[in-house]
């Protein structure tokens, strides 16, 4: 047998991609994809957040690259993807169906899925509508698309975060800070840049502001330049505005499927973003999970104690079979 890899303290240096290229699903769509490490290693799938937030060279990092081929797409409307920050066929089953689509075309058999924040969330869609696919499930800051945790995303986190939720609502006029999601998407999806623009900047700098334990201005500042932000947040009302494209609690409900399938939480203790509640009642449904809690840490996976934990979880799964 082999033996169990050793912890880490640090994520994997930074590599370049090995291949990439873009895949037609469904006009208008075509999603970008990439591949990095080993070519005949065990098949990672990562799932980036948002909807819309796309991936970065950093989210190669999470993963060894003499053990993993390590697969990135773009999902519809968000980074490379083009077209960019299209709502246009963009719901929950379609992206399902891309990441099944992608896994075939790389003729892939079995893969790990990886996601966090949105990413948990399509994540255990796909493993709930594919788990003979599924190798393992290694999930951060578990978000379950009910309405409440839409409803704490609008509202809640300024119990925290009283200054930038002030801004978010502060943004609007008066009379339409009882229902921000409504009147933030109707300038979102408005197709002036003089509109749509500032509306997604101030969307994603409220976001930016919650996801860490301590302030971090680059995270901020990355989050709010205009080609991330738009996609970022038009995509997220777009989702938010129709249920996540989910029944109401579709993901606990179905929880059942994923029994036998290996997973790994990582949650922030103090994850505002997506508080640890949705992460504790998913592990009481899927005994086969290891819900790790990281006492000083909130969403973002840029934390240093997120950040760990999830190549530790990476670690422990290569002792998995294909």
């Amino acid at each position: 047998t082999d033996p169990v890899p050793m912890p880490r303290d640090r994520l994997y240096p930074t590599l370049e991609a090995r291949k990439s290229g873009r895949l037609p699903v469904e006009p208008p769509h075509e999603i970008y994809w990439e591949e990095a490490g080993r070519p005949d290693g065990v098949p990672v799938c990562f799932l980036h957040g948002g909807p819309g937030a796309g991936t970065s060279a950093g989210h190669r990092r999470f993963f060894d690259p003499a053990h993993y081929r390590i697969v990135l797409h773009d999902q519809r409307g968000a980074g490379r993807s083009t077209p960019s920050a299209c709502v246009e066929k963009n719901d929950t089953q379609r992206l399902v169906a891309d990441i099944e689509a992608l896994r075939r075309h790389l003729g892939i058999e079995r893969w790990i899925v990886f996601g966090g924040s949105w990413g948990s969330s399509l994540a255990l869609a796909y493993a709930e509508t594919h788990p003979s696919q599924v190798i393992a499930l290694v999930l951060r800051g578990v978000f379950l698309c009910r309405k409440a945790e839409v409803e704490w995303f609008l509202f809640g986190m300024g119990r925290f975060f009283p200054e930038a939720h002030a801004a978010f609502l502060g943004f609007l006029p008066e009379a339409e800070r009882g229902d921000p999601l409504t009147a933030y998407y109707q300038r979102l999806i408005d197709p002036e840049p003089g509109v749509h623009g500032p509306a997604a900047t101030a969307w994603s700098r409220y976001e930016a502001e919650c996801s860490t334990l301590l302030p971090n201005r680059d995270s901020v500042q990355s989050l709010t330049r205009s080609d991330v932000a738009l996609p970022l947040a038009r995509l997220e009302a777009h989702y938010f505005v129709n249920g996540l494209f989910l029944e109401e609690g579709a993901l606990l409900r179905d929880a059942e499927r994923l029994h036998g399938i290996p997973g790994a939480i990582v949650q922030g203790r103090y994850d505002v973003v997506c508080p640890p509640w949705s992460a504790h009642e998913l592990a009481t449904l899927w005994p086969d999970v290891r819900l790790t809690l990281v006492p000083d840490a909130g969403h973002s996976a840029t934390e240093p104690g997120i950040a760990i934990g999830l190549v530790n979880a990476m670690e422990r799964f290569k002792t998995l079979a294909r």
